[in-house]
């Protein structure tokens, strides 16, 4: 990827912040992105969730200094040629929760039906899909969940005996939103990630993510892949959490950019988030895109489904908002739908927000999960003793 795309298409006016990781001892730092230039801000700020909860969060990176680690196209290409090289960079998000929110498209909303209804075998997919948008019949697009006509709609599955937990979840008055990966498990642009080895029908979601801050007022926004495994959560939706917090199995970044006069959540409900997959062994290429203009319920609502009087976040979250994509194109053989090949890189990428990139290994065979809760407060310690 060039720099032209790697950043946002006006990124001289966007408000980068975000994390790397800078030669031992030091670890993480907080970042910000100015004229081009990497600046460490963490003497000056302890944590995302810190900076985040800030009233004046815009204004203040803005304006706020400190040392030069680099100049921002080092940093990026450091974070594609290897992980070994410093700096580079790390998932955004720190002590924030990562929550995801499934099922917010129709179109996706019908491949998850297919997936439950083929019971983890891609064989069976086409044939499903047919009798799924025959049975449906109208455009699910159209339909307003929690609406009358929504209700009407899901009666009628009932009796037909096709009502399915994901139209639940679809079309009825509650978003699914569940929990994608624990606080600083989440890899960055440029690195690998994983795949349980069981699976053997599985895809990226190319999605945008909020920043939400303690309060539930998003902040920003970023990238997100969520690696989707069909099979295992086709076999059962109680096998989610198998099926989506596994090693690298969520990948956020480059930046999170924060909202200001010159980027806000109208950008968000407007984005096309184009996907681009190349595979390293057979050449395979697909190329698609997410409209967030056909997202059935709108970002804040999925926010206020996810925080308030039910259900606090006092360090705040990233919440990843859905995919219209699921891939259908053949890639193994007639009927077998698209999966993963090892090697695959996946190109995540809207103008406002620059693109994340990833390229795909199985979680077991992946650099092990190692930097948690501990050895962060350790590092933030360590960093304390060396600014006194």
């Amino acid at each position: 990827m060039s720099q032209d795309n790697r950043l946002p298409d006006d990124q001289h006016q966007a408000l980068l912040v975000g994390r790397v990781w800078r030669d031992t001892p030091e670890g993480p730092a907080l970042v910000i992105v100015r004229d081009g230039q990497v600046i460490d801000v963490s003497d000056s700020v302890g944590n995302m969730a810190d900076l985040l909860d800030r009233d004046d969060a815009a204004r203040w990176a803005a304006s706020v200094t400190g040392p030069v680690l680099c100049d921002v196209t080092t940093l990026l290409d450091n974070s594609e040629r290897s992980p070994q090289l410093a700096p580079h960079l790390l998932a955004p998000c720190d002590i924030q929760a990562i929550k995801a929110c499934g099922v917010t498209f129709a179109v996706s909303l019908l491949e998850r039906v297919i997936e439950e209804q083929a019971s983890g075998d891609p064989g069976r997919a086409a044939e499903l899909r047919d009798e799924l948008q025959r049975l449906i019949g109208g455009d699910l697009s159209r339909i307003t969940p929690g609406s009358d006509e929504a209700m009407a709609l899901r009666d009628e599955l009932k009796a037909r005996g096709a009502w399915s937990q994901y139209m639940e979840v679809g079309i009825g008055p509650d978003a699914e939103v569940f929990t994608k990966a624990q606080p600083l498990s989440s890899v960055g642009f440029g690195a690998w990630v994983g795949l349980h080895p069981a699976s053997h029908w599985n895809n990226p979601e190319p999605e945008i993510v909020l920043a939400v801050n303690a309060a539930g007022v998003p902040i920003g926004a970023t990238l997100g892949n969520d690696v989707n495994l069909r099979d295992i959560e086709g076999r059962s939706a109680l096998l989610l959490g198998k099926a989506k917090d596994n090693n690298a199995s969520c990948a956020i970044g480059p930046f999170i950019r924060l909202f200001d006069e010159h980027f806000t959540m109208d950008d968000v409900r407007g984005a096309m988030v184009a996907l681009r997959i190349d595979g390293e062994d057979d050449g395979f290429r697909l190329e698609d895109s997410s409209d967030m203009r056909e997202i059935s319920r709108s970002p804040e609502e999925l926010v206020g489904q996810t925080i308030g009087a039910h259900h606090q976040y006092p360090d705040g979250f990233m919440l990843f908002l859905g995919t219209m994509f699921s891939p259908i194109q053949d890639r193994d053989g007639p009927g077998q739908g698209f999966t993963h090949h090892p090697g695959d890189i996946v190109s995540i990428a809207t103008p406002r927000l620059g693109t994340l990139v990833n390229r795909v290994g199985r979680s077991d065979q992946l650099p092990p999960w190692t930097y948690g809760i501990r050895r962060w407060l350790a590092d933030q310690q360590g960093s304390s003793t060396r600014r006194a």
